[in-house]
Parts: C-alpha cells; structure tokens; sequence
C-alpha cells in the first residue's frame, strides 16, 4: 500500500509559526524505517505493508506529540494487494504518458 500523509502540531508552533523542527522529527522517523518513502511540500509518502506503514505513521504522530500538546494528521492511502514499487512506478507512468507528448 501507499499511504501519503502529512503531520504538524498544534498549539505549540514557534512563536514565528513554524513547525518545520517538529515536522523534521517525524520525517526522521519515516527515514529511519527503513520503507520506500518520498518527503515534498506537503506529503511524505510511504510504501509497505498495511501494519508496517500504520506504526510508521503512528511513530510520526508520537514524534509529533513529544513536542507538542496535539497533533494534526492527514491521510490518503492507496491499497493494491500484490503490487509493490508503486512509489515509483506510478511517477514513471505519468512520466512516460508526458514524454509521449511530444
């Protein structure tokens, strides 16, 4: 499975808004996982199993909890029994169809 989700704190962002150092922190946990991930803008996305990849995403939220009194968390997951490398491979379709553009 895919899931892309995003997690950031509530009510203890730094006085100038940011919540980049606690978002960094769950980040942290999703690399050290050891799972297919990609982190941009909004999303970090991840690839495995639906067990593996819901403690994944519960450790981001407790990484976010340790610094803050509450966390926001979003959400999306793509479920394809069977199919793997679909992190990749579903860019490398877009990607293709793009190409053919010209």
């Amino acid at each position: 499975m895919l899931v892309a989700f995003s997690v950031a704190p509530s009510g203890a962002a730094k006085a100038d808004g940011s919540v980049g150092e606690a978002v960094a922190a769950a980040v942290r946990v999703v690399r050290a996982s050891g799972l297919p991930n990609r982190t941009d803008a909004m999303f970090t996305t991840i690839e495995g199993d639906w067990d593996e990849v819901m403690a994944v995403v519960k450790a981001a939220c407790d990484a976010i909890l340790a610094v803050a009194p509450r966390c926001s968390l979003v959400l999306k997951a793509d479920l394809r029994p069977g199919v793997t490398d679909m992190l990749t491979a579903k860019v490398e379709t877009v990607e293709r169809y793009l190409a053919d553009d010209h």
